[in-house]
């Protein structure tokens, strides 16, 4: 038991990652806590319908779509830690200003949309370097543990944000919630600031030159291990991952429940998230392969879903599928940035936010428009189907995967003189210390072509 915990919290021993980790778990609490209040704004205060709701989050995530390779290049070229200073700051100005206009009663569905989209523009910035600075923190060793990790983070903030939330808008309102979450952006300006800053594996930023957004896209088209993850991403980022929008419509067309109960579905999901991101903390060992197999899982779960009959049997659903989504973005994310090289890591990131986040604006209105034109159901159905879909290339590339490091020629074997044994060649990564058993993951695609 002492040896799986050492494996599945390896990152946690680096200071400067202990700190981030903490500071993120009261922030993205705060998130999801606002997430939740501002759904229920549109739906219930403002009287909005599921486009309403899909609009509003598809603001926040706009600017990825149409800018996300430039977010990425200013990742590449400045400090990472000070780019996420001002996106938090920035972040939590907004929340404090939706908060104030709530309380006096000034807001309207066209605010919502504005705040929406100037939090897009923080986003723009905020996502590669958030994702970027963790490898700083911790080395490539142990960034697939890290990853898993912050997902963890992310998804037990999915179980406290929203039952902090549901708690406060029946008590004090809704506008408590977008105050608490303006003042839980401290918790990573305070984490940030007490960092050491030579504990970090930082390197010289990209020099300004002309044409590097056009040079990422170039790198990213010509190197296959990051074209296919990348594509397949984008269909389920569509399709799929647009609970924020199926979820609350679920909960109240479908099974003609509140707040309460779509807190309790992102509740049940958060929880599921929290043992796959920890199941994958543990494993710490990407593939494409694996992609693959939790692609189709994830897509199989989404229907299943969608065909629960009560709301009890959705609940239950909705566990496992929250482990399938979870060991899905950590293990996609995992892989990208070992298999890209460090010059074009944010850049590559950008692209993959921008798949991740960046189609909301696409398949939330998307599928805001069909649950209210059929059924929340046929929503979750096409999300399912299209996981499933895009699921397969990435068998046939890890099929391609395995016949080039077949025909690779093995690195000469030294021998152990003392013990006549042919010690086994390692991977061109360390394996992660809090991976002893399982091979490091191989750098395949890391050159232009």
């Amino acid at each position: 038991m002492a040896e799986a915990r050492r494996r599945t919290f390896a990152a946690l021993a680096v200071r400067n990652y202990r700190l981030y980790f903490t500071g993120q778990v009261i922030s993205v609490s705060g998130t999801w806590m606002q997430t939740v209040a501002q759904t229920y704004l549109i739906l219930f205060g403002l009287h909005g319908t599921g486009v309403d709701v899909a609009v509003a989050i598809g603001l926040q995530f706009l600017p990825l779509l149409l800018l996300g390779p430039f977010g990425g290049l200013i990742a590449d070229r400045l400090d990472k830690r000070k780019v996420l200073y001002a996106t938090q700051s920035s972040a939590g100005l907004l929340a404090l200003a939706l908060g104030l206009l709530v309380i006096t009663h000034s807001v309207d569905l066209g605010l919502v949309f504005v705040l929406s989209g100037l939090l897009g523009v923080v986003n723009l910035f905020d996502n590669p370097a958030r994702q970027t600075f963790v490898s700083e923190m911790v080395g490539l060793d142990l960034l697939p543990n890290a990853v898993s990790l912050n997902s963890v983070v992310m998804n037990s903030a999915r179980v406290i944000g929203p039952a902090i939330g549901g708690v406060l808008i029946v008590t004090l309102g809704v506008s408590t919630c977008f105050i608490v979450n303006a003042a839980s952006y401290a918790a990573v300006i305070v984490a940030l600031s007490l960092m050491r800053r030579a504990d970090l594996y930082s390197k010289p930023g990209v020099v300004r030159a002309k044409g590097q957004v056009r040079e990422g896209l170039r790198y990213v088209w010509a190197t296959g291990d990051l074209r296919s993850p990348l594509l397949s991403m984008a269909i389920v980022g569509v399709f799929a991952f647009n609970f924020t929008v199926t979820l609350p419509l679920l909960a109240k067309v479908t099974f003609h429940g509140g707040a309460g109960l779509y807190s309790t579905f992102l509740a049940a999901m958060g929880a599921g998230a929290v043992l796959g991101g920890l199941f994958t903390a543990h494993r710490s060992n990407p593939s494409t392969r694996l992609l693959a197999v939790i692609g189709v899982l994830f897509g199989t779960l989404i229907t299943a879903v969608s065909l629960a009959p009560t709301k009890l049997v959705a609940i239950i659903l909705l566990v496992p599928m929250g482990a399938a989504s979870i060991a899905f973005i950590a293990t996609n994310n995992a892989t990208l940035q070992l298999r890209a090289d460090p010059a074009m890591r944010g850049r590559v990131m950008s692209l993959n936010a921008v798949a991740f986040l960046g189609s909301t604006p696409i398949g939330a209105t998307l599928l805001g428009y069909i649950s209210d034109v059929t059924d929340p159901r046929v929503a979750l159905v096409v999300g399912g189907v299209a996981t499933l879909l895009a699921s397969v290339p990435l068998f046939f590339l890890a099929i391609r995967q395995r016949e080039a490091r077949a025909l690779r020629p093995a690195p000469p074997a030294a021998v152990d003189e003392a013990s006549n044994v042919v010690p086994m060649p390692f991977a061109a990564v360390p394996s992660s210390p809090s991976t002893t058993s399982a091979p490091a993951p191989r750098l395949s695609g890391t050159g232009h072509g």
